[in-house]
């Protein structure tokens, strides 16, 4: 997969359908690498005329690890002990900074869980570079809205496994916490798709930096009220790990977000729902 200079890292990345397209970038969430984004989704997305591209946020799959930063005490950073070796904005920056790498004056952008805030924080600070954004099981950084469940959170905080087998037997967990309990994905799939990701690359250091830098940059909401960008929010009713709650939250605060709840859906992006998913998509890039 190609690698490209951006913001003073290296970020991994790879892309889908005809270059001349508008472009699409896909953001992933927190700890989670570029094939989260499934080579269906992205192939779906493409057929309905997108260039779409799909990355590695800096600290985790194949691009730069900022290990250099240090360990991260998140627990330091939740009560202000500590602050954050980079925040949200920064990684937005980074994102930017892929455009410029890749000649995208301007993008469509899609964010799941922290790509959403991802993307939001670039709806902020760079709407001039965006065309449309959705943001798919996020939330604005209150902190009354998007609770995860105890069972959620407790899954998203173990230590990190030992072992490959260790490791495969955790995701496979936490995917039960947290995954759709109307779309349920077999055991076969699950384990193939938490060996693919271990073997690609795991750094939970990484996650860590993310993670910290989630909390340290606080509530987006007021600053969401001012942007004027073709937005959409998906969000699964269903979602143990970021609360339905988040999703809402964040569609009102945008003036003339589009709202659009799954039924079933929790913390993922199951096969079935990509349709509604990508339609919900393709309707916020008609409006740019």
């Amino acid at each position: 997969m190609p690698r490209v200079r951006a913001n003073g890292l290296e970020l991994e990345y790879d892309t889908f359908g005809d270059p001349a397209d508008p472009p699409l970038v896909l953001v992933m969430g927190l700890g989670a690498q570029m094939i989260t984004w499934e080579p269906g989704f992205c192939e779906l997305l493409a057929g309905h005329g997108f260039h779409v591209v799909r990355f590695d946020n800096r600290d985790i799959g194949l691009s730069s690890y900022l290990d250099e930063l240090g360990a991260t005490d998140v627990a330091a950073v939740l009560t202000g002990q500590a602050s954050a070796p980079y925040l949200l904005a920064d990684l937005a920056d980074d994102t930017v900074g892929l455009f410029d790498a890749l000649g995208f004056e301007k993008a469509h952008v899609v964010g799941a869980s922290m790509g959403g805030m991802i993307v939001q924080q670039l709806a902020i600070d760079h709407p001039e570079r965006l065309l449309s954004v959705t943001s798919i099981m996020s939330t604005t950084g209150d902190p009354s809205v998007g609770q995860a469940s105890p069972a959620a959170f407790a899954a998203l905080s173990r230590t990190p496994a030992a072992t490959r087998e260790e490791s495969i037997e955790q995701s496979v967990a936490a995917y039960r916490t947290t995954g759709s309990p109307g779309y349920p994905a077999t055991e076969e799939y699950l384990r193939q798709k938490a060996a693919d990701g271990y073997d690609r690359a795991l750094h939970p250091e990484g996650t860590l930096r993310q993670m910290a830098a989630i909390i340290a940059s606080g509530d987006r909401t007021e600053r969401l009220r001012e942007v004027r960008l073709p937005f959409t929010v998906v969000h699964g009713e269903d979602d143990p790990l970021v609360n339905v709650s988040g999703g809402k939250a964040t569609a009102a605060a945008v003036p003339g977000a589009e709202l659009v709840l799954l039924p079933g859906m929790g913390h993922d992006l199951p096969a079935p729902l990509w349709p509604e998913i990508t339609d919900a998509i393709v309707r916020t890039t008609a409006r740019a």
